[in-house]
């Protein structure tokens, strides 16, 4: 008999002896001491579980009890132990050979579905097409030709349907606008988008492109694209001008021979969504410089980097012409010029060595010019100084308390502050200058100001807390991104407001006092017409005891507008950032689905007319989601408060934060072969002049 644990007894001759083993369940080893397996040799003919089971073997000193936990039992020979190196070369080869099958199957997937992409069928039907929009009416001030149907209104029974639904135009395909197209329900209006250029671009990786690190394809998504979820229209066309009392929008667009074209367009609602310029500041010479707006200024400044290269290599460029060459200047300190700064640095110290002569490198220069006294000046000041430090480190110069007088073709005249507090004029020899100082209006935002003479603001166009055009009819005009800026006249707004609740009691407004209930209900209504104000009004029973100066319990009407004052001059303009329009752009859109979904009811109340806005949707609260900025090989972060930086730790998660923004799944992919391609081939395609987009 072999008892468990016991050595093998041999029975039998070994001719005559089967092999069992045995797996013992966990609770017969407790229960019975038994090991997890128990090799057996039985001097008859191999058995199978199932005799096993059904009586007790004399050779086990396990009953039928205990073998009904048998987990497995096998009477095959044991297999042989092979040698390391033939098990090594066995595995090496198995999954080699099924790698070449999964690679294989993918690649003949791919050829499939590519085959599957090519179209040979040339049927096609007769499509309707609307007299009116092939023969527009005339009309308007100017006697222009009104499209109120356009070419492809009657496509597809999608188009068809929305043909008389409510008319939304918008104006540009930035940030704003692509926001608003994604979040507006399809078919529940009649969707015109008018740009000069039919794509978006995704602004904030654009100085990656400047150099090569991206390519410019990679950072645009064809708006038709974007329009046609919806079921949109989309024209290639430059708004001119807005004809509030008729809603007719002029739009100009340029024919096959190069001349001008102008027709009205009609809508319901409008959205201006149109960006902004750079702000010159009133230095002249601008002519000199480049800006970073657009794929266009990036593929220019593409070429102008590598011109100014190519000329410092002839052997008949001087030793003072090349260093004028290579010096590379950048007229302003805020993210756009600090990521240029740190791409171009990049460039120029990663992959000048392997196409251009080493001595390049030892005479260029970037130098950044910056008015305030730190560079990213909206950040934290630990993140402007890590910039500093960063730039200083890899030999940028940063020239701060600097003014830009002039800047001529071969160099710039800047003003600074010496160690006196004097301002001495000084001239920086160079190739190449980058102006990147702030934001301005466009002529077109500066002619719809000019018609409104509620508009004051000479940076945007102001609208309220709603994002409506402060001056025309109410719930027709809208304005987002870098175009508006919302007004914040709390103590205006509250005083007009008590001023008629006054005069509805029959009181003098300048003799009304409000007890501290009184001022909780006004205080809760500023919360909500003004959500920007929520964090100033967060102690409001120290308020009331801080501006009641004659402490009898009640604020009149004086000391009610000096406290207003005060949170209005607490309330800063909204930062002209791509996720400030992407909120605008977000919040519009939700507005108008509610606004669909409410009009049945508003029509059954004949509710027609008055701030149906706010009736159905809460005021425009912006949330600030944080800053960051990639300065050359490390990258820094601004989260409310919590600020952050690093080396390429900090770059991959700048990167990842970026590559979730991105509008689709097209340009996702196209990041990451980008970024894939820099590190195995570096930015050898940037050695090319581009003539094209």
């Amino acid at each position: 008999m072999i008892r468990p644990g016991g050595p093998r007894i041999f029975a039998a001759p070994s001719n005559r002896l089967s092999k069992a083993t045995l797996r013992i369940s966990p609770r017969l080893q407790q229960n019975h001491g038994l090991r997890p397996q128990l090799n057996v040799l039985y001097p008859y003919p191999t058995r199978t579980a199932s005799s096993l089971l059904q009586r007790r073997d004399p050779l086990l000193s396990c009953s039928r009890t205990k073998l009904q936990s048998l987990r497995q039992i096998s009477t095959k020979q044991l297999p042989l132990q092979r040698g390391p190196v033939f098990r090594f070369f066995y595995r090496f080869f198995a999954y080699t050979g099924g790698f070449i099958l999964v690679a294989g199957g993918l690649v003949l997937a791919f050829f499939i579905y590519d085959a599957s992409t090519y179209r040979e069928d040339l049927s096609y039907t007769d499509i309707p097409v609307s007299t009116e929009a092939l023969y527009p009416r005339k009309g308007g001030p100017k006697n222009l030709p009104i499209a109120d149907t356009l070419v492809d209104d009657d496509d597809c029974p999608e188009n068809t349907r929305s043909k008389h639904k409510p008319k939304l135009v918008v104006l540009g395909s930035g940030w704003g606008s692509v926001a608003l197209l994604k979040q507006l329900n399809p078919e529940d209006y009649h969707i015109t988008v008018v740009s000069p250029v039919n794509y978006f671009l995704f602004t904030p990786m654009l100085p990656s492109a400047t150099v090569g690190t991206l390519e410019l394809r990679s950072l645009v998504e064809p708006i038709r694209r974007i329009v046609q979820r919806v079921k949109g229209h989309f024209l290639r066309a430059e708004a001119v001008d807005v004809e509030f009392s008729e809603r007719l929008l002029e739009v100009k667009q340029n024919d096959a021979n190069g001349g001008e074209r102008h027709f009205y367009l009609p809508y319901d609602k409008l959205v201006i969504g149109v960006g902004s310029t750079t702000n010159p500041h009133g230095v002249t010479g601008l002519e000199n410089c480049h800006f970073l707006k657009d794929i266009e200024d990036a593929r220019k400044i593409r070429n102008k980097i590598l011109e100014n290269l190519e000329y410092a290599c002839l052997p008949t460029t001087s030793d003072e012409e090349r260093k004028r060459f290579l010096s590379f200047v950048v007229s302003g300190g805020g993210p756009t010029g600090v990521e240029f700064a740190a791409e171009l640095f990049d460039l120029l110290n990663e992959d000048l060595g392997r196409s251009f002569p080493k001595i390049l490198r030892n005479e260029i220069s970037v130098h950044v010019i910056q008015s305030r006294g730190h560079i990213l000046n909206t950040y934290d000041e630990a993140l402007s100084r890590y910039a500093e430090e960063r730039f200083a480190h890899d030999q940028v110069e940063v020239l701060t308390n600097s003014r830009v007088k002039e800047v001529q073709p071969d160099k710039i005249l800047f003003t600074q502050k010496n160690e006196q507090g004097e301002t001495v004029t000084k001239e920086l020899p160079m190739g190449f200058c980058l102006w990147s100082t702030g934001v301005s209006q466009t002529d077109f935002c500066k002619r719809l100001a000019s018609k409104l003479p509620t508009q004051t603001n000479r940076h945007a166009l102001e609208t309220d807390t709603h994002l409506r055009l402060n001056g025309t009819p109410l719930g027709s005009v809208y304005a987002i991104g870098d175009c508006s800026t919302v007004q914040n006249n709390v103590a205006d707004h509250l005083v007009t407001f008590l001023r008629s609740a006054a005069v509805e009691h029959h009181k003098d407004p300048e003799q009304m006092r409000i007890t501290f209930a009184q001022w909780r209900g006004v205080a809760q209504k500023v919360k909500k017409q003004f959500p920007q104000a929520n964090a100033h009004l967060k102690r409001l029973d120290r308020l009331f005891e801080q501006y009641d100066k004659d402490k009898n319990g009640t604020l009149d009407f004086g000391e009610l507008h000096e406290l207003l004052l005060q949170i209005d001059s607490k309330l800063t303009s909204l930062p002209a950032t791509a996720q400030r329009a992407h909120q605008q752009g977000q919040y519009l859109g939700r507005k108008f689905n509610k606004l669909v979904q409410a009009a049945p009811g508003m029509a059954v109340n004949e509710m027609s007319y008055g701030d149906l806005d706010d009736a159905v949707y809460k005021a425009f609260d912006y949330r600030h989601m944080g800053s960051l900025a990639y300065i050359g090989n490390s990258a820094v972060f601004d989260f409310n408060g919590l600020s952050f930086s690093g080396g390429l730790l900090a770059v991959y998660l700048w990167r990842s934060v970026y590559f979730a923004q991105s509008v689709s799944f097209r340009t996702r992919v196209l990041l990451a072969m980008d970024w894939s391609k820099r590190a195995m081939f570096g930015r050898g395609e940037y050695w090319v002049f581009y003539s094209w987009v």
